[in-house]
């Protein structure tokens, strides 16, 4: 992990056994997508979690938690919290870019505090504090393991998420880490995070193209369409489908030696915890937390997948 401000695990960690130094009640709205998908429901679980246990560990803090399907929900959301609640800080992760940028930046401009998870807002500069996992590392990292899987090259198809910046973010560090490689992509349409769009999308790749080498599914629950549509197909040309976000079933199979799932790129849903946490040490303490939190990700291969892999999970 790094930060940009001289702020650690230890001090957080210090910080949150301390007692409050403010005791007026303070109002912490955080509002996140619905859980569409794994790594979402997974990220669901975790943001609950963080707010039940914070909830004993602040008595001087009241929590709304609210959840959207959409980004029209969202923004719904976030207004409310503001009319309704009169929120002090809001930690929200996009459920996409553009449409939530206004809503976020009236609570800004309100004087709230301003935590953004994971995905970035359409202007720069509105938050107090960003959390996320270091997306351009995500695609570096895949990039690199597709080089070296694929030494020789080949014809690979790429599998963008929602229309965001971290999607951009990904897409760039995966394409810089593969150029000059000989690995060509041949076809690249966004999932959107999501199983069955995947599976459409795989169809219409495979209907296209002859010959695919290998697929970069970028996320795990698309992994699952691309691997429902190769095998509805009967293809038997394609090597691999590299996922990601660790999703505990994926991590299962590259544990086991499934040549189609030979690894996994770390992306944790669980930083919606780490967001929402610092947040709380902003409102009541004296601790600097603005800046940005970032991540790192991690290449899972067979050799060290049972350390990244967590029955109790629901991702």
């Amino acid at each position: 992990m790094k930060l940009t401000h001289s702020f650690g695990a230890f001090a957080l960690a210090a910080t949150l056994a301390l007692p409050a130094f403010a005791q007026d009640t303070k109002v912490i709205g955080v509002s996140i997508p619905a859980a569409t998908h794994g790594w979402a429901g997974g990220m669901n679980f975790h943001a609950q979690q963080a707010v039940d246990r914070l909830e004993a560990v602040y008595p001087q803090l009241d929590f709304v938690l609210a959840t959207a399907s959409d980004p029209a929900k969202q923004v719904n959301d976030i207004e409310d919290m503001m009319a309704t609640r009169n929120i002090d800080a809001l930690v929200v992760l996009p459920f996409e870019s553009e449409p939530l940028t206004s809503p976020v930046k009236a609570v800004a401009d309100s004087g709230a505090w301003v935590t953004v998870v994971d995905r970035g807002l359409a202007i720069e500069g509105i938050e107090d504090l960003y959390v996320a996992g270091d997306n351009s590392g995500f695609g570096k990292v895949s990039g690199e393991y597709m080089v070296s899987a694929m030494p020789d090259g080949g014809k690979i198809v790429a599998f963008r998420g929602i229309p965001t910046s971290i999607d951009n973010e990904r897409v760039a560090g995966f394409e810089a880490a593969i150029e000059g490689s000989g690995i060509e992509i041949i076809g690249m349409e966004h999932g959107n995070w999501n199983r069955d769009d995947s599976f459409v999308v795989m169809e219409d790749f495979l209907s296209k193209h002859e010959q695919i080498d290998a697929v970069w599914a970028s996320d795990d629950d698309m992994a699952i369409g691309v691997l429902a549509a190769i095998e509805a197909a009967g293809r038997d040309d394609i090597k691999f489908v590299l996922g990601g976000a660790g999703m505990k079933e994926m991590i299962a199979r590259t544990r086991d030696g499934d040549v189609m799932i030979p690894a996994n790129v770390t992306y944790p849903p669980a930083m919606i915890a780490t967001a929402i946490e610092m947040t709380a040490v902003g409102l009541t303490s004296t601790a600097p937390v603005s800046g940005t939190f970032v991540i790192g990700s991690v290449l899972i291969t067979q050799e060290n997948a049972a350390e990244f892999y967590y029955p109790d999970s629901p991702f």
